[in-house]
């Protein structure tokens, strides 16, 4: 036990009694030396970060909003987006809220005179185009929730090839390494070197064009972006202190793949998955643009893109409808994949 030296302690508190010595107030202590920011698994660190890149978060949103509209109107719609009606072609958007500005009112220019089109066409007064319609008489905005519904469709098939095939190939190629390792590269170059646009006209000399076509070209060449980043993340990480360590206790290879090295390089596959997700939209747009991908009634961004530049002068609503809608969703998902990319990054951490 340490003793004091009395001699040593100042005349003012020798001359204070006993009975006043109070213990110290430890609670200012505590709140002093306690942690001001709470410990963070993470997902929870990396989700805080993503808040604040604002324009991720509204894409976020964006995207939340189109995908649950795209999914709600498979059931509620407001009309048949496939049902023809030739007395209604070519309608002009009717918007009951904006009737008062030209352009959303049903009514259309012709030879310089402004003509009420669905007058003429003599629609009821409670049916309305929001949208329009196009050559046949159907519905735009009914049409437009299809095409994006099956574009999103094709672009979250190929964000599932890409974490099914593309993960699994490069994490056998990057743990075995060796010959089994440089076969499979080989093999990858040598589809890497096949362009999409010549085994997409393959697939329609054995099937319809269609969805089928379009994911089958998918699985044969658009994992291969995911396949070399997963592998080269193998490399890397393969040859760190806990791998190896797992591989002294005994652990097979597959436990060391799913329980030490995927978990660690999940940040990456998110990040490219959606980065894929886009260029899948594109690539399916693309194809039906050119008559390569879906047949009509179906329809996606693609197909009403190419239904609507044939008439772009004189309707041009019909082309700029989809043309806006597939810039705002690849649009959104690029500024996602950015907040994601930062959001992972441990260098990003302030």
């Amino acid at each position: 036990m340490q003793t004091v030296d009395l001699n040593n302690v100042p005349d003012k508190i020798k001359e204070i009694p006993a009975g006043e010595f109070q213990p110290l107030d430890t609670s200012t202590t505590k709140e002093r030396e306690r942690i001001a920011t709470p410990s963070l698994s993470f997902l929870q660190d990396s989700w805080r970060r993503l808040k604040k890149n604002k324009a991720a978060v509204v894409s976020l949103i964006f995207l939340g909003i189109i995908i649950f509209i795209s999914i709600i109107t498979i059931w509620v719609s407001p009309h048949d987006p496939t049902q023809q009606n030739v007395a209604y072609i070519n309608l002009p958007p009717r918007i009951p809220i904006l009737d008062s500005i030209n352009g959303f009112n049903g009514t259309a220019t012709v030879a310089g005179k402004v003509v009420d089109k669905y007058a003429q066409a003599n629609v009821p007064d409670n049916v309305n185009f929001y949208l329009g319609t196009d050559g046949l008489g159907r519905d735009v905005l009914s049409r437009l929730f299809m095409g994006t519904r099956i574009s999103l469709l094709i672009a979250f098939i190929a964000a599932l090839l890409d974490i099914t095939i593309g993960v699994t190939y490069g994490l056998i190629s990057g743990l075995l390494g060796g010959r089994v390792d440089t076969v499979m590269q080989r093999i990858l170059e040598v589809l890497s070197g096949i362009p999409n646009l010549v085994v997409m006209i393959l697939m329609l000399t054995v099937f319809d064009p269609g969805i089928l076509s379009i994911v089958l070209a998918m699985v044969i060449t658009n994992w291969i972006s995911m396949a070399r980043i997963v592998r080269a993340q193998t490399l890397k990480l393969k040859d760190q202190e806990f791998v190896l360590a797992a591989q002294t206790l005994g652990e097979s290879r597959l436990k060391i793949a799913i329980k030490h090295i995927l978990p660690n390089i999940s940040s990456v596959i998110i990040v490219q998955m959606m980065f894929s997700i886009p260029s899948a939209i594109f690539f399916e747009a693309f194809l039906s643009f050119i008559g390569l991908g879906l047949r009509p009634p179906t329809a996606s961004l693609g197909t009403l893109l190419n239904e609507g530049y044939k008439t772009f002068r004189f309707l041009p609503y019909l082309m700029w409808i989809p043309a806006v809608t597939l810039s705002v969703v690849m649009i959104c998902f690029n500024l996602l994949a950015d907040g994601l990319r930062d959001a992972f990054d441990p260098k990003m951490k302030e």
